[in-house]
Order: C-alpha cells, then sequence, then structure tokens
C-alpha cells in the first residue's frame, strides 16, 4: 500500500472517529411522564421497552466500532506497513473492504470463520420438519 492511499486510511479514519466522539449517547425518554397515571395505551410501555433496547445496542455498537478505529490509527501510527492486513492469515484485506470500513481486522474468509455459528449451520431446510 502507498503513502497517499495510507493518508486516505488515515483521513478517514480520523472522521470517524471524530463522528463517534462528538455524539451523545443516545437516549429514549420514557413516555410515561406521570407517576399516577397507571393504564392508558397497552401498547406504550413495550414500544418504550424496545426503543430503549434499540438505543442501548446503538450505543454499544458506537463503541465497539470506536475501539476499531482507536486500534487502527494505532497500528498506521506504529506499523504503516501492516496496515491492510488480516490479523488472522495475515492476507491483505481487498481495497473495497477497507475503504468502505477502514478498521477493519479481518479479511471475509477469516470473518466469516469468526461469524460462523460454532455448532454447524443453523439454517434449517423444510424437510426438517416432516
Amino acid at each position: 500500500m502507498n503513502t497517499s492511499q495510507l493518508e486516505r486510511f488515515k483521513q478517514r479514519l480520523l472522521e470517524i472517529h471524530a463522528e463517534l466522539t462528538g455524539k451523545t449517547p443516545l437516549r429514549i425518554e420514557p413516555n410515561r411522564t406521570d407517576e399516577g397515571r397507571v393504564g392508558g395505551d397497552e401498547d406504550e410501555q413495550p414500544l418504550n421497552e424496545m426503543m430503549q433496547a434499540i438505543a442501548s445496542n446503538r450505543n454499544r455498537n458506537s463503541d465497539v466500532v470506536l475501539g476499531r478505529v482507536l486500534k487502527a490509527l494505532g497500528k498506521l501510527r506504529e506499523d504503516p506497513d501492516s496496515f491492510g492486513e488480516c490479523e488472522e492469515c495475515g492476507d491483505e484485506i481487498p481495497l473495497g473492504r477497507l475503504e468502505a470500513m477502514p478498521y477493519v481486522e479481518f479479511c471475509v474468509n477469516c470473518q466469516g470463520q469468526k461469524d460462523a455459528p460454532k455448532g454447524g449451520p443453523t439454517r434449517r431446510k423444510l424437510t426438517d420438519y416432516s
């Protein structure tokens, strides 16, 4: 990877870092503001809980991405020659994948193996139910 590509990835990582650190955590306000109010819309509370769970998952995902961005910036600073190499197999990660996610740690094959379910395929076929 040449110097201009490394600089471009560094700038993109810094943009992502600024975007993630500039955000405030998502928070969903409770839709029940009056403690004395009981009843009302029966769908209101489950919807509120679902929205809070979604916000929590987004916040957690932002923290994970921020950690990966910091790791990638450290790699660029300390060992720029290894930037863009899969941490599992050492193969070069395709530029298209790096452009989409400059903080990516693994090639497609290694990421697929990490994401695969432990007990084998979980997708069922119609014949599994007969």
